[in-house]
Parts: structure tokens; C-alpha cells; sequence
């Protein structure tokens, strides 16, 4: 049954043109062409990149944040209750006014403290700033020297410059640098190996990684408090992103994998899957796009840029520990005023009695 499957999976006519045939792409006159298989290697080489990550947080990342002025932050503790742990894991995270009340009562708490017990606990789950930092300082290294190897390998490929070049002379000559470029591809990266779509798999990876160097550089800046820094690199990767997602991809790269290869060869399945793969990907770009276009108008209006690809949750954290401070800034204006009272009241107490 699974040798059933296989013969069906690997059909010529999902995979190749009708003309080419899997025994086109064996090795042949000092010529070597990607393989299926070669795709195995992309497991022990992302173990590796798990222990390169570690070793680059802890002595490269950490450091560097250091000398950006961030430090560990040392979270807030809450009072151990069981009742209100136990609705948080059970129930939800955000518990409405009306679940605030009935656990106020059933605990005997104020309304405020439960809010606040919630709000510390759900700080609790979310990464502080050091631990941001060290993501995108990864992320920043990774897509920069990813980028980097890209430019250094293509820049002297004809089918850079020449759009035409890609399907000329299909199936293709394939580079052994090119590997570097497809070890963190998933299902579109992938199917473009098998498929021996490598020039057309470079070009889509280095047109999207290009302005990923900027976010992640924007991004650590942020948690840096390098506020003016943080939006300069922010409209810089606005502009990378908007030009190489909304124009050089739709009219350069779908242009190349869509229009041209009808010149060389007839539709075929895996012509179209793919196609598909890098519409639904470009529908993406229009998405994040139209979310970028939205913070750089609240940041022209507010002077304030988050992070829209950050999680959901994160995008009120910064409004909630605004309002804890109020709120604990509050509580502090009170407790003065209540001991300036009783301070004040001292004085009026005849002498040799004492206030309760």
C-alpha cells in the first residue's frame, strides 16, 4: 500500500512537464540536479541552527542588550489563589466584568484586585524585553547573512537580470549554494526543490527576506528605547517591503513563474500548484501590507509604531501596564492623603487622649 502511494505521489505528470521525465534529472555529463531526498538534510541542519541560536543568544545577544540599557526585568509576584488560577487555565484570560464580580465575591476581593491578579498573571506569560531582544537580534543576524549569501551567489546568474533566463534550458544546472537558500522553506520552498524550480525558488526567497533585516533592526531598537532610531528603520522597511512585495514580485517573479514559462512548455500540475502557492502568498503580502500602511498612519498621528506581526496579545500590553501604573499611582496618592489626614487629625486630639 505505502509502494502504492509513493508511485502515485511522485507521478511524472504532477511533477515535471510533459516532456521531462524524473531520469531527465539524474546526474549526467558532470551535471548535478537537486533530488527529493537531498531535502532530509534540512533536519540535522536545523538542529544545528537551534544550538547556533542558543550559544548566539546567551554570549552575543545578551550582551549587546546590555549595552543598550536593557535589563532583566524582574516580574511582579501575585498572591497564590486557586480559585482564580484554576477560571485563567480553565476558562479564559480575560475574564468579562460580570466573571470579575462573581469571583470577587467567591474569593471575598475587590473587583480591582481580581482585575489586577489577572493582569499580573497574564504578564507572567509574555516575554519581557531582554528575551525580545535576543529574538530579533537573531532574527536580524539570520536574514541578514541569509541575504548576504543570496546577493553573493546570484549576482553574477543570468537569470537575475533576465527574466527569460529562468525557464531556458529547463531542467537546469543546480548550485550547491543554492542549499543554503532552502534549508528554512516550507511547503512552497519544498515543492519547489522537488520540482527542480531552483532559479525561481532563489528569487522568490531573496525578494522576501530582503526587508525582514530591517524589521527585526527596528524592532530592536524598539525594545532599546531608541524610539527616533526605531521609526527611521521602520519607514526604511515600509518602503523595502511595499516596493519588493507589491511591485518586484507580482511583476517581476509571478510574471517569470506565471507568463513566461508558457513560451518553453505547456501547463502541467505542478506548474499550476505552484502559481497557486505564490497567489496565495502575494494575497499575504497585500494583507501585511495593508497592516503596515495602517501603523505608518497612526505612527504620522501618534508618533507611536507597534508591531503588528508580534502576537495579539501583545498589542494592549503596553496600554494595560500604562493603566497598572495609574492605577498603582493611585493607590499611592490615596494612602498619602489618608496618612496626611490622620496626620492632620493628630493635632486636633485634645491632650493625653489618643485617636482609635
Amino acid at each position: 500500500m505505502f509502494q502504492t502511494f509513493k508511485e502515485w505521489f511522485w507521478l511524472e505528470r504532477f511533477w515535471l512537464p510533459p516532456t521531462i521525465k524524473w531520469s531527465d534529472l539524474e546526474d549526467h555529463d558532470g551535471l548535478i540536479f537537486v533530488k527529493p531526498s537531498h531535502l532530509y538534510m534540512t533536519i540535522p541542519y536545523a538542529f544545528v541552527l537551534i544550538i547556533i541560536r542558543h550559544f548566539f543568544q546567551k554570549f552575543i545577544a545578551s550582551p549587546l542588550a546590555k549595552t543598550f540599557g536593557i535589563k532583566e526585568e524582574v516580574q511582579k509576584k501575585i498572591i497564590p489563589n486557586a480559585v482564580l488560577e484554576n477560571f485563567f487555565k480553565h476558562s479564559t484570560r480575560k475574564p468579562s466584568q460580570t466573571d470579575i464580580y462573581g469571583l470577587a465575591k467567591k474569593c471575598n476581593l475587590t473587583e480591582r484586585q481580581v482585575e489586577r491578579w489577572f493582569r499580573i498573571r497574564q504578564n507572567q506569560d509574555r516575554p519581557c524585553k531582554m528575551k525580545k531582544f535576543q529574538e530579533s537580534c537573531w532574527r536580524f543576524t539570520f536574514y541578514l547573512i541569509i541575504t548576504i549569501a543570496g546577493i553573493a551567489f546570484l549576482y553574477d546568474k543570468p537569470w537575475v537580470y533576465d527574466l527569460w533566463e529562468v525557464w531556458n534550458g529547463y531542467p537546469r544546472q543546480d548550485f550547491l549554494a543554492t542549499v543554503i537558500h532552502h534549508l528554512a522553506a516550507v511547503s512552497l520552498m519544498s515543492f519547489s526543490w522537488c520540482a527542480n524550480y531552483i532559479r525561481s525558488g532563489t528569487l522568490v526567497m531573496i525578494v522576501h527576506d530582503v526587508a525582514d533585516i530591517w524589521l527585526e533592526s527596528a524592532k530592536m531598537f524598539s525594545y532599546a528605547g531608541w524610539k527616533q532610531t526605531c521609526n527611521a528603520l521602520f519607514f526604511i522597511f515600509s518602503a523595502v517591503f511595499l516596493i519588493s512585495r507589491l511591485i518586484i514580485f507580482p511583476f517581476w517573479i509571478l510574471y517569470c513563474t506565471l507568463i513566461l514559462p508558457l513560451h518553453y512548455l505547456q501547463p502541467f500540475f505542478s506548474y499550476i500548484f505552484l502559481n497557486l502557492q505564490l497567489m496565495v502568498l502575494q494575497v499575504l503580502n497585500l494583507y501585511w501590507s495593508y497592516l503596515i500602511l495602517k501603523m505608518l498612519k497612526r505612527s504620522i498621528f501618534t508618533k507611536s509604531i507597534r508591531d503588528v506581526r508580534s502576537d495579539t496579545e501583545s498589542e494592549h500590553e503596553e496600554e494595560e501596564e500604562e493603566e497598572e501604573e495609574k492605577e498603582e499611582a493611585t493607590e499611592g496618592k490615596e494612602t498619602d492623603r489618608l496618612k496626611n489626614s490622620l496626620g492632620a487629625n493628630r493635632h486636633l486630639i485634645p491632650n493625653g487622649q489618643h485617636g482609635c
